[in-house]
């Protein structure tokens, strides 16, 4: 049998060892002799001791002192090498399929939240707009649970809220709107705050409205929860009542620069007097009060320093109207108006600043009349001159501050009750204050208290 070279190679199925020198051998049909040795290795296709699979085992470079069981013990730790490795492989496959799952379950919660941070931001605009209508938008679309506590914290946080909106839903009347003012107040921690302090803080959560109804619940439910955190300070949710009320009018009369007539602490003191259930609150504390205010006036939510925001501060009504334009096309338009100082003035959006019209009601009449288009309209105009315009002015696009051009003005309210309220108000604006007369009433009854 010829040597083998350096370069030997399998031939045939026959194995020739490398080496120089190295026999070669040609194994029998039933037998393989393992590398360098001559221990015969199995064949292939057979079973070990344990009737496991056979391979080749001399096939890869194995030490040349294994028996035939520990060269097929090698070539299956190298087989389940290969298995970990495809099963480390698939792991892999499915951490990576797992993660692209994760990173669009995240993309589809960054969407969910995108649109529902949309909805939020057009509930409150739909708020400021109209807060009933924000507030049932806002429940309709599972972003607000429809309790007095959710909407009270709603309105609370005030996150993009026009805090006039805020005061007009807290003022409302409803049951339900009644209890989402006593769920929002009871948010408010008073304890161990003066009487000023505790305005403060409760004023600038949202713009008082004008309307003296709900100036008086909201001032009600503002004494009962400072008298809760507060008590002894005052004998009755009455006194506290009446002395807010004070320190309000207190503060528009030191601040605003149309009230030439401005109040001492003496004034201020004896205005107070025997409010207490009949007896008189400390002269000190009095005196605190007003020099607090003197010195430091109420914060007005919006208030841009403009002296419209002390103008419409207490308004005798204020809420929405359409007013039938007057130019060539008769269209009607949406409009915030406020009645206050003899003057009724609108405004497109409730957040803006300058009115877009004036109407003195100097000389004016009111009364009600049918509309083919509007109901419960009504009509403001001048008594024995059919064609004379009314004194008003408005604010054009441009901005320029044009004379009016109405013979009458032609208004229609939401509803026949607030028609009625309308009327009622206006044609009371000139001689009597609803404010006024409501407090002085409070004020007659914590005076004539006897003190026990």
């Amino acid at each position: 049998m010829p040597r083998p070279s350096h370069s030997s190679r399998a031939v045939g199925g026959t194995w020739l060892l490398r080496g120089a020198g190295a026999a070669a051998r040609q194994p029998s049909s039933s037998a393989q002799l393992p590398l360098g040795t001559g221990r015969p290795c199995p064949e292939p296709g057979g079973e070990d001791s344990r009737g496991r699979a056979l391979t080749w085992p001399c096939l890869r470079s194995v030490p040349s002192d294994l028996t035939p069981e520990e060269c097929q013990e090698l070539e299956n730790i190298r087989r389940r090498k290969q298995e970990l490795l495809a099963d480390i492989q698939r792991l892999k496959d499915e951490i990576a399929e797992v993660t692209n799952e994760i990173e669009n379950l995240g993309s589809t919660e960054e969407r969910k939240n995108m649109q529902r941070n949309k909805q939020v931001a057009m509930g409150r605009k739909k708020f400021n707009m109209d807060p009933k209508k924000g507030i049932q938008f806002l429940i309709e679309n599972d972003l607000l649970k429809n309790t007095c506590e959710d909407i009270a914290q709603f309105l609370y946080k005030g996150e993009g809220l026009n805090k006039t909106a805020i005061g007009d839903y807290l003022g409302e009347r409803d049951e339900f709107n009644i209890q989402v003012l006593h769920a929002f107040v009871e948010l408010h921690e008073f304890t161990d705050l003066n009487l000023v302090q505790a305005l403060r803080q409760f004023l600038w959560s949202f713009r008082l409205p004008g309307e003296a109804q709900k100036i008086d619940r909201m001032m009600e439910a503002f004494a009962q929860r400072y008298c809760q955190c507060n008590p002894g300070v005052f004998q009755s949710t009455d006194t506290c009542y009446v002395l807010s009320f004070a320190i309000i009018m207190l503060n528009t009369s030191l601040h605003n620069p149309n009230v030439k007539d401005k109040p001492t602490a003496e004034r201020f003191i004896a205005m107070n007097r025997g409010i207490n259930d009949g007896g008189d609150l400390p002269e000190e504390l009095l005196r605190n009060l007003y020099e607090s205010i003197k010195n430091e006036p109420f914060k007005i939510p919006e208030d841009d320093g403009n002296d419209l925001t002390h103008t419409f501060f207490n308004p005798d009504r204020e809420g929405w109207l359409l007013k039938l334009a007057g130019g060539r096309v008769k269209t009607w338009k949406r409009r915030w108006f406020i009645l206050t100082d003899n003057c009724l003035y609108y405004f497109e959006y409730t957040t803006d600043k300058e009115p877009r019209g004036i109407i003195p009601l100097e000389n004016l009449s009111i009364r009600e009349v049918e509309d083919s288009k509007k109901p419960n309209c009504f009509e403001l105009y001048i008594p024995d001159n059919k064609d004379q315009v009314i004194k008003a002015c408005k604010t054009e696009a441009d901005g320029r501050v044009v004379e009016g051009n109405h013979t009458v003005y032609r208004i229609s309210a939401p509803s026949p009750e607030e028609k009625e309220e309308w009327i009622k108000c206006i044609k009371a604006a000139i001689s009597r204050d609803p404010f006024y007369e409501m407090l002085a009433a409070r004020k007659k009854k914590v005076s004539s208290t006897k003190r026990h």
